[in-house]
């Protein structure tokens, strides 16, 4: 049953986001170093709906330890990988892993500062690039990105699949679960509906379906949370998703958080509330550890 949380009257609003480069570029650093700062884009926070309104957010970068704590980089490797950006926890395993899906925006900052959040807690993190090395600044430059990945999605879930097949050929990875937000969130579904087997799934606010053809083709568990003012995945949507699973016998658990919109869990906009987001990590945490270990 979906469970609506009450939030705090007031909201805590940080305003911080992922460093970006000036332009799109095509290199990845080693994401060791959080607090460095950046040019700042002044519709970097905002979404498609609100960028085409006009709307603007100002942002700023102070990585994420404000939000899910530090963490001791000694706990954790970076290694090359692939088509994306892996970090596991220091030893030999065998770990469970994790395909990370990023935003609208590419594969930035912010997402490598949460593969490292999600590493110290003892997961191989695999942040997958569908964007082919780019990283959106601007919104326009988000919007065509995005656009380029949907138009062609058979392309885009090979993508995703060559990743879980990737963490599945490591010695050193069990279990195999997937994350992502907004973009991202849709396309951990998408990971889901492709046939390839995994353990769990994870959508933060992404795109979804109630077609009982397609979600037959999951047999395992699924997490999600959204927004109760979210304009493009509203509460209907998200009942309609959630009893499809439930009729064909789908483990899930589906919050609404009351008050939350969409994006709520990107720390770089004014949408951004600490409270939901925290308890929607926590989920994630407990729902990963009960289903991956």
């Amino acid at each position: 049953m979906i469970r609506k949380i009450i939030l705090l009257m007031f909201a805590f609003l940080l305003i911080a986001c992922a460093p970006q480069e000036d332009t799109m570029h095509d290199s990845m650093t080693d994401g060791n170093n959080l607090a460095d700062t950046h040019p700042i884009s002044d519709t970097m926070g905002c979404q498609p709906e609100e960028v085409a309104i006009g709307g603007t957010c100002t942002v700023h970068y102070d990585g994420n330890s404000a939000i899910f704590g530090d963490i001791d980089l000694d706990s954790i490797e970076i290694e090359d990988a692939p088509n994306g950006y892996l970090v596991k926890p220091a030893g030999e395993g065998p770990f469970p892993g994790v395909i990370m899906i990023h935003e609208w925006w590419g594969l930035n900052e912010n997402v490598k500062s949460m593969a490292h959040q999600l590493a110290a807690q003892g997961y191989v993190v695999y942040a997958i690039d569908l964007y082919d090395g780019n990283v959106a600044d601007t919104a326009d430059q988000a919007m065509k990105l995005v656009t380029v990945a949907r138009e062609d999605q058979n392309a885009t879930t090979q993508k995703l699949v060559d990743a879980a097949e990737y963490l599945k050929g490591r010695d050193d990875v069990g279990k195999i679960g997937s994350m992502g937000w907004c973009f991202g969130g849709g396309q951990s579904l998408q990971l889901a509906l492709s046939g390839e087997k995994l353990d769990a799934t994870v959508i933060y606010y992404g795109s979804l379906t109630d077609d009982k053809d397609e979600l037959q083709k999951i047999n395992w568990p699924v997490l999600g949370v959204f927004g109760s003012e979210d304009q493009g995945i509203p509460p209907e949507s998200v009942m309609a998703f959630e009893s499809a699973l439930d009729d064909l016998s789908i483990k899930n658990d589906i919050t609404i958080y009351e008050g939350a919109n969409h994006a709520f869990a990107n720390p770089s906009g004014d949408r951004f509330n600490e409270e939901a987001t925290k308890d929607a990590w926590n989920k994630t945490l407990e729902f990963f550890d009960d289903n991956l270990k």
